[in-house]
């Protein structure tokens, strides 16, 4: 999967799942603090990815590189935004 031009953080979820919308909550302010977007993908719109992930969302990626799974992991998002810069 690419991401759309200005989109680094790719966000794995359900639209019926709290933790998701938690997790979501959580990442915008740091998102947009760095200039960057998220990509919501709902996996029940796709049966590979819901087959992938099923129960273990929210899955946050960035950069193709999965940071964290259920709540939102600040150390490794805050370090993997440090390593991706030049």
């Amino acid at each position: 999967m690419t991401s759309k031009p200005g989109v680094a953080f790719i966000l794995y979820g359900r639209a019926w799942c709290h933790l998701c919308e938690d997790m979501r909550a959580a990442l915008e302010p740091i998102a947009a603090r760095h200039g960057l977007g998220i990509e919501w993908i709902d996996i029940d719109e796709d049966p590979l990815l819901e087959a992938r992930y099923n129960e273990r969302v929210p899955v946050l990626m960035l950069d193709g590189v999965e940071l964290c799974h259920y709540r939102l992991d600040t150390g490794a998002v805050q370090a993997a935004l440090l390593a991706r810069q030049p």
